[in-house]
């Protein structure tokens, strides 16, 4: 940022990184925190490092945690048997929000993009597949509805099927290309409910 005084310019610089943030939202946002009481912005980076040093990933589902295993791994009345697949962290949290599932989930982190350089084994699916033992009965694919999303569930389903494990699909409730992390509480709701073998 030309004319600007060096720890503001990195601040923006820094914030412009963010996902879904831009140069003009970053400039906002540095001198917003510019101006709050110093108390305020310590507090905001205090929760930033805490965040970065006490979040770990769950060693069963692989979903973000502070506890390993995590709270959902844990629950006793959780149903084990069965097992929903998502792409990111923030696909649980936006099936979780329905108050819907009562089951597992396995975290992927990722779904097969080759144009990203992204294959399969780049994804958590061996993982998954440990996890198929005699107790999962069904496997339910949450990956988000686009290319890279039906890529990964026609992958996994592959893998799973020759297991005895049944394998289904969220219903179509989802609109194709979107995520599911901005899909409402109802759609998603609908979506688990309408599931259908793969």
């Amino acid at each position: 940022m030309q004319n600007t005084v060096e720890p503001v310019a990195r601040l923006v610089e820094e914030l412009a990184r963010l996902p879904g943030v831009g140069p003009k939202t970053a400039q906002r946002l540095a001198f917003h925190l510019l101006r709050v009481p110093t108390e305020t912005a310590r507090a905001l980076a205090n929760a930033i490092v805490h965040m970065k040093e006490a979040v770990i990933f769950c060693s069963t589902c692989l979903n973000i945690t502070d506890t390993d295993p995590c709270s959902i791994c844990q629950s006793q009345t959780r149903d084990r048997s069965v097992i929903c697949v998502v792409e990111e962290p923030l696909d649980v949290l936006a099936l979780e929000r329905t108050r819907e599932f009562k089951g597992l989930y396995h975290v992927l982190h990722g779904a097969i993009n080759p144009v990203q350089g992204i294959g399969p084994d780049d994804l958590k699916v061996r993982e998954l597949l440990r996890r198929l033992t005699g107790d999962v009965q069904e496997v339910i694919l949450a990956t988000n509805p686009n290319v890279e999303g039906e890529a990964t569930g026609m992958y996994i389903h592959r893998l799973v099927t020759p297991l005895g494990v049944k394998v289904s699909r969220l219903a179509r409730g989802l609109p194709i290309g979107g995520d599911l992390e901005y899909a409402d509480e109802v759609t998603l709701a609908r979506a688990i409910e309408g599931r259908r073998p793969m």
